[in-house]
C-alpha cells in the first residue's frame, strides 16, 4: 500500500495541484505583477513601477483612514469576541448541564449534529444577508434618538462590532468548551489542594487551553481583517468613507474610480501583506507560549 502511494500519489495530487494553480497561484502572481503598472485590462498593462503604491498612501488619505479604522475594529472585536466566548465557556463548563452540553457538541450522539448546528448558525448566514438584517435591526433601535448607523462613523463602528460579536461568538465559545472540557480532572484538583482556587484560571486553565487561543484568536483576528459583505451591507463605509474597512476601500478604489484599477490593486497586494504578517506574528506568539507551559 505504502509502495503505491509513493508511485501514484503525485498522479492523485495533480487535479488538486492544478485547480490550485489555475485559482490562485497564477492570478496572485498576475496580480502582483499588475500593481506595478497602469491598465483597464491584462492586455493593455503599462509598467509604472512604485507609482501605484505611493498613490495608494497619498491620494486623499483614503487607504490610510481605512488601515487605521480595520485595525481598531480588528482590536476591539478580537478582545470582545474571544473574552464573552471564553467567559460563557467557563461558566457553562462550571455548570452542572456543562458535561451533557460538551457531549452534545462533541461526541457523535444522536442530536450532536443539531446543537453543533445551532452554535454555528450565525457563521452560516451570508455576510450580505446579515448585514442587511443588523442594519434593520440597530437602525429601526436608533431611530428611537431620530438618528441611523450612517449617522456618525463611531455608530457604524460599533455597528459592525455587534454583528461580528453576535456573529462569532457562539463559534469560538465550542472551541473553548472542548478545550476546558479536556482538562484532566486530577490537574484541577491537584490545584485546589494546593490551594490555588482563586489563581486556577491563571494557572491552570489558560495555560491548558492555549491552543484553543491560538486557534480562536486567528479565526476572529483574520476574518475581522478580511471583513468586506458585512460592511458593505451595513454601512457600505458611509458616512462618507468614515466606516470602510480596507477590503471594501480596495474594492472601491478598483471598481469605482476610472484608471485606478493599478492602485487598486497595489492595495490589495499591502493588504495581502499586513493581514499574512499580524496572522503569521498572531501565531508565533501564541504558540511560543503553548511550548513554554
Amino acid at each position: 500500500m505504502e509502495k503505491a502511494l509513493r508511485k501514484y500519489g503525485a498522479l492523485f495530487l495533480l487535479p488538486t495541484a492544478i485547480a490550485f494553480l489555475i485559482a490562485f497561484a497564477v492570478p496572485f502572481v498576475m496580480g502582483v505583477g499588475l500593481s506595478f503598472t497602469k491598465f483597464t485590462t491584462v492586455t493593455d498593462a503599462e509598467w509604472v513601477g512604485l507609482n501605484n503604491y505611493i498613490t495608494a498612501f497619498t491620494s486623499n488619505g483614503e487607504f490610510i483612514d481605512a488601515l487605521w479604522f480595520t485595525v481598531k475594529f480588528t482590536v476591539v472585536s478580537v478582545v470582545t469576541i474571544n473574552v464573552f466566548a471564553f467567559a460563557l465557556a467557563t461558566l457553562l463548563t462550571k455548570s452542572p448541564g456543562a458535561l451533557l452540553l460538551a457531549l452534545l457538541i462533541n461526541q457523535e450522539l444522536k442530536g450532536t449534529r443539531f446543537f453543533r448546528t445551532v452554535f454555528f448558525m450565525p457563521n452560516l448566514i451570508g455576510g450580505i444577508v446579515l448585514g442587511y438584517i443588523w442594519q434593520m435591526i440597530l437602525n429601526g433601535i436608533l431611530a428611537a434618538w431620530g438618528v441611523t448607523l450612517t449617522y456618525k462613523a463611531e455608530y457604524g463602528f460599533w455597528g459592525l462590532v455587534i454583528l461580528t460579536n453576535w456573529q462569532l461568538i457562539g463559534y469560538m465559545m465550542v472551541i473553548y468548551i472542548a478545550a476546558i472540557s479536556n482538562i484532566p480532572g486530577d490537574l484541577i484538583d491537584a490545584a485546589r489542594v494546593d490551594g490555588a482556587n482563586r489563581r486556577q484560571l491563571r494557572h491552570v486553565t489558560i495555560p491548558m487551553v492555549m491552543s484553543a487561543i491560538t486557534i480562536c484568536t486567528f479565526l476572529t483576528l483574520t476574518n475581522s481583517f478580511k471583513m468586506f459583505d458585512q460592511n458593505l451591507a451595513l454601512t457600505a463605509g458611509a458616512p462618507g468613507r468614515s466606516t470602510s474597512m480596507l477590503a471594501l476601500d480596495i474594492y472601491n478604489t478598483f471598481y469605482g474610480r476610472t484608471g485606478f484599477e493599478g492602485v487598486g490593486q497595489a492595495k490589495a497586494v499591502i493588504f495581502f501583506l499586513v493581514v499574512g504578517l499580524i496572522a503569521l506574528l498572531q501565531l508565533y506568539f501564541t504558540r511560543r507560549r503553548e511550548v513554554e507551559q
